[in-house]
């Protein structure tokens, strides 16, 4: 008997990756690998594998990314200060690749001629995940069922799902949900109410963060030690990346920090409505920005705030595996060695301000910088500085 061709799938244990799996073993006859990434979303794991199991699927693969997707996509971009039209600091952009990268390297262990995954055929996500694919695996097929099946609606997809005793979600059942991406670096919300930029974003929305006016009154403080560019402490107390990252969403998320309500322009070319908080990641954003104040020239830094809007737009188009963003990472790292030192911040309802610098490094000096008399500084050659510009108006 001919063996059945295998489809490596990015499930996540909901609906939408459950028709999808059932769908896929209904119109390719071929046995559907779970893949499962936990990038540090509320992960269900016994739910995820009863779902599969269900459905009839024989191998699920979960696979623990949390401290890889912290330390090797996460820190290069905050060393990059990366913010998408000023403000998003892409949580959903960021985890994409590595996913893809992963589900590839799953595919190829387990010989599938396919991955496919369940982004819509509106969303960023799919150009994504099908870069990531193409860098790791270019000669495997992708199924992207949200462009090709013929179930248009929501309507039709619990339908289906109902047709195929595939469990629904209370709150799945007739209006369309909110559209929810989480991981360990923030948590996105699109849809419904979300979708008219007149309305305000409703509280209840909010998973990770309190409103400012219910954070506490007493303000809370945390030190940020960072090495070679990278956080490597909280409070004195050295931790994973994973763990790292997951103190400073709790700080923070509790101090009303972190949210974000953007109307952005998609790659494909229409505008949509997000709101997004990144609690630990807005802390170790200022706090990096904070430390490479006293550590880096004046040179370094500028080029680093030259090319970020371009490093930030790579990001969020999915071209993380580019050369070109390979090529921008360099100028971010050029002197990441000298990054070393401890950032002080006070965080109140929905504040963060810094409170000391410490570091060992010489770019700052008290000396030049004092109003004291002192020889450091050759006030005199402050003329010909002004008369050389002069010339250039």
């Amino acid at each position: 008997m001919k063996k059945k061709r295998k489809i490596v799938l990015a499930y996540s244990g909901g609906l939408d990756t459950s028709v999808i799996l059932k769908w896929l073993q209904e119109n390719y006859n071929a046995e559907v690998i779970a893949f499962t990434a936990d990038v540090g979303q509320k992960l269900n794991k016994k739910k995820i594998i009863k779902n599969a199991k269900t459905l009839g699927v024989k191998k699920i693969i979960i696979e623990d990314l949390k401290n890889l997707f912290v330390k090797e996509y996460i820190y290069p971009m905050i060393r990059g200060h990366a913010l998408y039209e000023g403000v998003y600091l892409l949580g959903t952009s960021i985890a994409r690749p590595l996913i893809a990268k992963r589900q590839i390297a799953a595919a190829k262990k387990n010989r599938a001629y396919a991955v496919s995954h369940g982004s819509t055929g509106k969303g960023n996500d799919q150009v994504r995940f099908e870069l990531g694919y193409h860098y790791f695996g270019s000669k495997i097929k992708v199924i992207a069922p949200w462009r090709i099946w013929k179930l248009n609606s929501r309507t039709d997809l619990i339908r289906y799902a109902k047709k195929n005793k595939i469990p629904i979600p209370k709150d799945k059942k007739g209006a369309p949900p909110f559209s929810v991406d989480e991981n360990l670096f923030h948590t996105s919300t699109e849809g419904k109410i979300l979708e008219n930029p007149k309305n305000t974003a409703p509280e209840f929305i909010f998973q990770r963060t309190v409103s400012p006016e219910k954070a506490p009154n007493k303000a809370s403080y945390v030190v940020i030690k960072f090495k070679n560019g990278d956080p490597i402490t909280v409070n004195n107390k050295k931790l994973s990346p994973g763990n790292l990252l997951q103190k400073l969403n709790f700080v923070a998320g509790k101090n009303g920090i972190g949210r974000v309500d953007l109307v952005e322009n998609r790659f494909i070319g229409i505008k949509s409505r997000g709101v997004y908080e990144t609690p630990g990641g807005t802390l170790l954003m200022v706090a990096h920005r904070a430390i490479e104040s006293v550590t880096l020239d004046k040179e370094t830094m500028h080029k680093k705030d030259k090319i970020m809007p371009k490093y930030a737009e790579l990001i969020y188009n999915g071209y993380w595996y580019s050369k070109a963003r390979f090529k921008l990472q360099k100028i971010v790292d050029l002197k990441r060695n000298k990054v070393n030192g401890s950032v002080k911040l006070k965080l109140y309802k929905g504040n963060i301000i810094i409170i000391s610098r410490k570091t060992k490094s010489n770019a700052y000096s008290m000396k030049k910088v004092s109003f004291e008399e002192n020889k450091t500084f050759n006030k005199s050659n402050v003329e010909r500085f002004i008369n050389f510009h002069k010339k250039k108006l």
